[in-house]
């Protein structure tokens, strides 16, 4: 079992930035991917970025050149640095983490909210 818990998000006006962070426990060794995912009002979650075995990084294309994910080698967390925060950014914001038997593991989720 993998434990993660987010903190960081909060209330930011457009233009702003917020640093996500995710914290990890339990079994994390044999943790192979963590990711951000996000999810607005009546929309579906969707990846905002990730990382597979800290070497590799992906972004949705909405984020790219804004947001950066990091990620501690240890697997202890995963970060997300969020720059130029944009009103369509404002969602619930899900730390995500995938062992190496392809078990799916999520955070309780934090409230990003980007409004003037």
């Amino acid at each position: 079992q993998v434990q993660l818990v987010e903190s960081g998000g909060g209330l930011v006006r457009p233009g702003g930035s917020l640093r996500l962070s995710c914290a990890a426990s339990g079994d994390i060794v044999n943790i192979r991917a963590m990711d951000w995912y996000r999810q607005a009002p009546g929309k579906q979650r969707e990846l905002v970025a990730g990382t597979i075995s800290g070497a590799s990084t992906n972004y949705a294309d909405s984020v790219k050149g804004r947001f950066t994910i990091s990620r501690d080698n240890r697997n202890k967390g995963v970060y997300l640095q969020m720059n130029g925060l944009k009103p369509e950014d404002t969602a619930v914001y899900y730390c995500h983490a995938q062992s190496g038997l392809r078990r799916d593991f999520w955070g309780q989720g934090t409230q990003v909210t980007v409004s003037s």
